[in-house]
């Protein structure tokens, strides 16, 4: 109880801790973790998002919500994500496990949620960029398991940008 008083006073306001307990000396908090989810988040419309502004993507482009939840599905499993990876020198393996990739409309907001045992370096916000070029429909939902099987991050859309992600939940 002393120690989730200590953090919650002196962490900062944007980290909340809801529990602490015991772990194992050899425990690692990244390297520990079973899965992680993010949330990411567009605003997608032309009225402006004054209370959320610093933590969403605000783009009024129309976009398909239903085709980027079909090509959504090419992510899911275990596959190479080279082309998602924003580290060009990455030594580790680049394999990850998508369990699942889910996109809905909120009024004016799109929210992609996305869970799996690992991300690489911006993986999660190239993945959303480059759904976002479907949704546009610059792109067909084909061509997302074409970026995946060609493994090169040339071929995938653009990084999207940091203010709409937020890590939600790690599960150990």
């Amino acid at each position: 109880d002393d120690i989730l008083l200590g953090l919650r006073t002196y962490l900062p306001e944007d980290i909340g801790v809801y529990s602490c307990k015991n772990v194992s000396p050899r425990f690692h908090a990244r390297l520990n973790a079973k899965t992680k989810t993010y949330r990411y988040r567009l605003w997608n419309s032309a009225a402006p998002c004054v209370f959320d502004r610093k933590y969403v993507y605000v783009d009024q482009s129309p976009v398909d919500v239903e085709l980027m939840n079909n090509a959504a599905q090419c992510y899911v499993g275990t596959h190479d994500f080279s082309a998602f990876c924003a580290n060009k020198k990455m030594k580790k393996s680049t394999l990850r496990y998508i369990q699942s990739l889910d996109i809905a409309r909120r009024g004016q907001e799109i929210v992609f949620t996305v869970t799996g045992n690992g991300f690489l370096h911006h993986m999660v916000r190239i993945m959303v960029g480059t759904l976002l070029e479907v949704g546009r429909g610059y792109w067909d939902v084909e061509y997302v398991q074409t970026i995946l099987d060609g493994k090169d991050r040339k071929m995938a859309g653009p990084t999207a940008p940091p203010e709409g992600l937020c890590l939600m939940k790690v599960d150990y």
